[in-house]
């Protein structure tokens, strides 16, 4: 094993003097094509491309001597770090940090980014980024080949964004361009990159006064699944119905959320709040209206799409889970085909009930049932108010 092993930071700046010490003795070096250029790097040492982390962690722990690992940015974060101290290779490392990306990308473009979400999109993940800067402001996305700023416009469709790509970051050939999301998949752009995606509700360029936790901002209001009133959402949307479906979903960070028959938006707007990325849908274009306003006053993110279902559900893009207020059989059936996690529908009578589940057990959906009844009680007088009687089904891909 490696006598000692050193990550070494490279952001484009001159190497600290720990950083060069620990270069000058090395006698492997690790690195992308352009950090084993470097002058520093001693002409004695042995050198390993830097493509596959896992097999050059072997080549380390194999080497005896003292080995040094060259890293864009900080190592630390999203790095190389992790990796190479991964329990099979039983590395023990020594890091010597630079600016990250992100941190520079954000300095180039002026702004500050403790409000910024970061996502890493590669070709499994890019989908689940591009929910996350459907559902979020400020997001910074580090990419990769096949994961591009071209594909994250591409899958942003209908989303406008303003995209900050930054290439090559402390390198000669660094480069910053500033286009609109709808542009960007027009040109042909250097891997990796970092992409800063911009826009929407809740974005300013600085403020006297910042948050006290790094990309989170806490709901205005306290809960969930709130009184119509509360969330400029529709009365028919009770909050007991909401609260149960909302808890079968599970909407989270990078789902992608179909609300179909949004109605006023209530439950649009609680998806949104947990942070999913949310497309409301509704036949009604007052509908989708009152859940965009809803969405603003909440100061979340969503997308609202007017069009009768199941047909306009054919053109949206892929959902992790999805909740179905109206349209019986043929709307369940569409969606099971979409094959999402999980799916939950109401209905008013047990044969409206029977029917839709037995759609989504056709469907590959093992299926849950439960009626559910509540009953307003006003507290001055214990009167009874709005009594509701539904069933409440709820299906899990098997």
């Amino acid at each position: 094993m490696a006598d000692r092993v050193t990550v070494i930071g490279w952001d484009g700046s001159p190497l600290t003097a720990a950083a060069g010490s620990a270069l000058a003795a090395a006698t492997l070096v690790a690195g992308a094509a352009h950090h084993l250029a470097l002058p520093e790097v001693p002409e004695r040492a042995e050198r390993v491309r830097l493509g596959s982390v896992d097999l050059a962690a072997r080549r380390i722990a194999g080497h005896r001597g003292t080995a040094v690992v060259l890293a864009d940015g900080d190592p630390g974060f999203f790095g190389v770090v992790r990796a190479l101290r991964a329990p099979e290779h039983g590395l023990e490392v020594e890091v010597v940090p630079a600016v990250s990306s992100v941190a520079a990308a954000f300095a180039r473009a002026g702004m500050p980014w403790d409000d910024a979400r970061i996502a890493v999109a590669h070709q499994r993940t890019l989908r689940r980024a591009v929910n996350v800067c459907r559902a979020h402001p400020k997001v910074a996305v580090l990419t990769s080949p096949g994961a591009g700023p071209a594909e994250l416009a591409l899958l942003l469709d209908g989303v406008h964004r303003t995209f900050v790509i930054c290439e090559a970051l402390g390198t000669a050939r660094e480069q910053v361009t500033v286009v609109t999301s709808d542009k960007a998949a027009d040109h042909a752009w250097r891997d990796p990159n970092v992409v800063l995606v911009i826009g929407g509700i809740g974005v300013t360029g600085g403020g006297s006064t910042g948050g006290w936790l790094m990309g989170h901002d806490a709901p205005a209001t306290r809960g969930w699944a709130l009184p119509a009133d509360d969330t400029g959402g529709h009365a028919g949307q009770g909050p007991t119905l909401r609260a149960a479906q909302l808890a079968r979903l599970g909407p989270r960070v990078g789902d992608l959320v179909w609300d179909i028959g949004c109605a006023g938006g209530a439950f649009s707007v609680d998806a949104a709040r947990f942070g999913a990325a949310v497309i409301a849908v509704d036949t009604d274009a007052g509908a989708c209206a009152r859940t965009e306003a809803a969405a603003r006053a909440a100061g979340v993110q969503l997308q609202a799409v007017p069009g009768r279902a199941p047909h306009v559900l054919e053109r949206l893009p892929e959902p992790d889970v999805v909740r179905i207020g109206g349209g019986g059989v043929p709307v369940v059936t569409a969606c099971t085909d979409r094959r999402p996690d999980r799916i939950v529908a109401h209905a008013a009578t047990r044969d409206e009930a029977e029917a839709i589940g037995a759609a989504l057990t056709d469907g590959g959906y093992q299926v849950e049932c439960a009626l559910l009844q509540t009953v307003g009680l006003d507290s001055a007088d214990w009167t009874e108010h709005d009594r509701s009687v539904v069933f409440l089904l709820s299906g899990r891909r098997a």
